[in-house]
Parts: structure tokens; C-alpha cells; sequence
């Protein structure tokens, strides 16, 4: 009779700059899914990176991130109207 194979798991190390890149690329509107996925790093692991930068931030440091990201929400917006713009005025 097999004897059952102990399943050993070993725990991955992220340097600082790993980490940060791939807060990064949350930051930058990508989804905490798909880094996961792209880099094979537990979404968990992403979310608690980002707890540990978000606890670690001041006030002024955690307000133009804030504002960062709502300025690439307002540009994007812009960009959609401005294309609505140019296909109604070519049919008129």
C-alpha cells in the first residue's frame, strides 16, 4: 500500500520593489484580479500590501493618490465624450 505524500508548501518572498510595482498596476485602474493573475501572487496578499502602504500613508500622501486616480477617471471620461463628439458632428 502508497504511502500519502506530505504536501510541503513554501512560502514565496516579494522585495520592495516587487511589491511596489504591482501596487502599481492596481493604482493605475488595472483590477486586484488580474495582477493576481499576472504575476501569480494570492489576491489576498495584494489586498494586504495595500492595507500596510494605505496605514503607512499621511493624510497629504493618501489625498493626491485619491486625486491621482480621480483625475485618470475625469481624462478618461473626457476622451469617451470627446469621441462621441467627433462620430455626431461627422452624421450631421
Amino acid at each position: 500500500m502508497k504511502q500519502p505524500q506530505a504536501t510541503i508548501t513554501h512560502r514565496r518572498k516579494y522585495d520592495e520593489e516587487f511589491k511596489r510595482n504591482a501596487l502599481k498596476m492596481i493604482e493605475n485602474g488595472q483590477s486586484v484580479h488580474s495582477v493576481s493573475q499576472a504575476l501569480g501572487v494570492g489576491e489576498s496578499q495584494l489586498h494586504k500590501w495595500k492595507r500596510t502602504v494605505r496605514s503607512s500613508r499621511s493624510a497629504e500622501d493618501s489625498e493626491v493618490v485619491e486625486l491621482t486616480k480621480r483625475l485618470r477617471q475625469v481624462e478618461m471620461e473626457r476622451d469617451i465624450l470627446k469621441k462621441a463628439l467627433s462620430i455626431f458632428s461627422r452624421q450631421s
